[in-house]
């Protein structure tokens, strides 16, 4: 089997397809939920903390020294990517959830049919299809 056509079959998989779908929308969305953090959340939390814009918090390591930029550490462009994955991680959360839900539940199975019975004269355990039990040697019906 040429190699191209073994690619192609792998491909056309209906996994394959899937996934690559999910990871294109799945990257979409982060860019929403990243957009929607950055452009609607914080600033009104800004806002309500004293008009801080978390994108500029940073804490300076080393100061600008000629054409050398100065070493930050940007821990206010991290607080919005931990609240981009707590929401991402939420949207997902209620998406599974909902399917979930909608998921048929599948019904128990009937219970097996029994394959042994007492016999009624001395309360032996035999198979169901006995006509005589073998321990008493009483006749069945």
């Amino acid at each position: 089997m040429s190699m191209m056509k073994e690619f192609k079959e792998f491909a056309m998989r209906g996994n394959v397809v899937d996934m690559a779908i999910g990871i294109v929308i799945g990257g979409a969305f982060g860019k929403i939920v990243s957009s929607f953090v950055k452009d609607v959340l914080m600033p009104p939390i800004g806002v309500l903390l004293g008009g801080v814009d978390f994108s500029n918090l940073a804490i300076t390591i080393r100061e600008a020294v000629g054409d050398t930029p100065a070493v930050l550490l940007k821990y206010g462009i991290f607080i919005n990517t931990v609240i981009d994955f707590i929401i991402i991680a939420f949207a997902i959360f209620m998406v599974v959830k909902g399917m979930n839900k909608m998921k048929k539940k599948e019904e128990p199975a009937p219970p097996a049919e029994p394959t042994t019975k007492n016999c009624p004269y001395c309360l032996t355990e035999i198979p169901i299809k006995a006509t005589r039990c073998p321990h008493c040697t009483s006749q069945l019906q």
